[in-house]
């Protein structure tokens, strides 16, 4: 079977640079506590529990005297207090691009704009950065959820760091009839807009993708959604171990992308079953020791690189 794999995939600077701090606090602390789930993979949180991670969605379960984490979403500032006033020592995994996003929604807030948040509601990061606001702020997950007949004297906009741009441009174009002065801060980092650019020249490529990622990745599904668009065939799956093997059965040419919380040692898995010969795979289209369970190793990807 012949592997494309989209380029870049997998894991983003902010996730990448969170989970390499935490695990140096596992090293140096033995226990830390973290608030939230610190990415969006079942398979790795289970990696890192083994390290000595407790995950907890209540700060006052955290101990007082802890090693406490912030994920890379981050957190809002009366929380952050808080976790800073408790705990011994906190890792501040924050994500730069979050951070950005967090500050320029307290600058608007702080000069007199209308906050108008585009993303996901209940998302973490949006409530963090939703924390940063002390006027008048609301969060919008697109043109339909503007306030109808709103009018604005000021309103300024920033944006979770995983939202399409296509969202943001149709949010920032309702508002400008709106609008006496509009601000627009475009805070998608990067790293999404690549991943989405890279899978849709995938989809240009192949007809058949497995997009590998965890079913809680917001940027996961939005791969998912862009392949599917683009008219390619689909499979989503959390790790190897999901691979149905009849829909793998007489394709010789398979697609890969991972969302940007899905670790290498995942992708790594993946492509190895992938390039197992047909005849050596299992009934179920792997070879058995593919569950989401094995040891974290690199990974080769990139437009074009394939595999035999």
């Amino acid at each position: 079977m012949r592997i494309v794999t989209a380029n870049p995939t997998g894991l983003c600077f902010g996730v990448r640079r969170a989970i390499e701090e935490l695990e140096a606090a596992l090293r140096q602390a033995g226990t830390v506590y973290a608030l939230g789930s610190p990415i969006h993979n079942p398979q790795e949180i289970a990696r890192l529990e083994g390290l000595g991670l407790v995950v907890t969605e209540n700060p006052e379960e955290i101990p007082d005297g802890a090693v406490v984490f912030v994920r890379a979403h981050g957190v809002g500032p009366k929380v952050l207090a808080d976790l800073q006033r408790r705990a011994v020592r906190v890792v501040d995994g924050t994500c730069p691009f979050v951070r950005s996003a967090q500050e320029r929604a307290g600058r608007l807030s702080s000069e007199g704009y209308v906050v108008l948040l585009v993303g996901d509601r209940d998302h973490p990061e949006v409530r963090g950065i939703r924390g940063y606001v002390e006027g008048e702020a609301f969060v919008c997950h697109g043109v339909e959820d503007l306030p109808p007949d709103r009018a604005f004297d000021k309103v300024g906009v920033v944006c979770q760091t995983t939202q399409r741009e296509a969202t943001l441009r149709a949010v920032v174009g309702a508002l400008v009839p709106r609008a006496r002065e509009l601000r627009v801060f475009n805070t998608i980092c990067r790293a999404t807009v690549e991943r989405q650019e890279s899978i849709r020249r995938l989809a240009e490529e192949v007809r058949h993708i497995v997009v590998i990622g965890g079913r809680n990745s917001a940027n996961t599904r939005k791969l998912v959604e862009i392949a599917r668009n683009a008219g390619a065939d689909v499979q989503s799956i959390e790790h190897a171990g999901e691979l149905d093997g009849g829909w793998l059965a007489e394709k010789d040419r398979i697609g890969v992308a991972a969302g940007a919380s899905t670790p290498d040692w995942l992708i790594h898995q993946l492509i190895s079953i992938l390039a197992t010969p047909r005849s050596s795979r299992g009934t179920d289209g792997n070879d058995g020791d593919s569950r989401g369970n094995g040891k974290p190793g690199n990974v080769w990807c990139g437009a074009g690189r394939t595999g035999r």
